[in-house]
């Protein structure tokens, strides 16, 4: 069965830090790009990140780009995402997501996707 299953969601103050991991089964994520699309409360998802299989581009959105790294472990089957210097902007729920595509294209057709973590950050 395949599956993206996302954690290490919660609450952090302003100007922390968490790391949220997604765990893919049923495939091999070496194979394909993965990234995280969030979506905050009354807003639209928005795409964040994506990180190409092999060396393929990895893209982020301008809103978190210089602050959240995302990083593929795929002896693990995993990708995290770092986040730093948090701000209340980013509160939302936070999805692991794939295209099934071996490159980003750009941060479009992340469809497929987990059941989201929660993150909250507090001023």
């Amino acid at each position: 069965q395949v599956q993206l299953v996302e954690s290490g969601g919660g609450l952090a103050q302003a100007g922390g830090s968490l790391r949220l991991s997604c765990a893919a089964s049923g495939f091999s994520l070496e194979n394909y790009s993965i990234g995280w699309v969030r979506q905050a409360p009354g807003k639209e998802s928005e795409p964040i990140s994506c990180i190409s299989s092999a060396d393929g581009p990895t893209y982020y959105a301008d809103s978190v780009k210089g602050r959240f790294t995302i990083i593929r472990d795929n002896d693990k089957n995993t990708v995290y995402l770092q986040m730093n210097s948090l701000t209340p902007e980013d509160t939302a729920v936070y999805y692991c997501a794939t295209s099934w595509y071996y490159y980003c294209s750009g941060l479009t057709a992340l469809n497929y996707r987990g059941q989201g973590t929660q993150v909250t950050v507090s001023s």
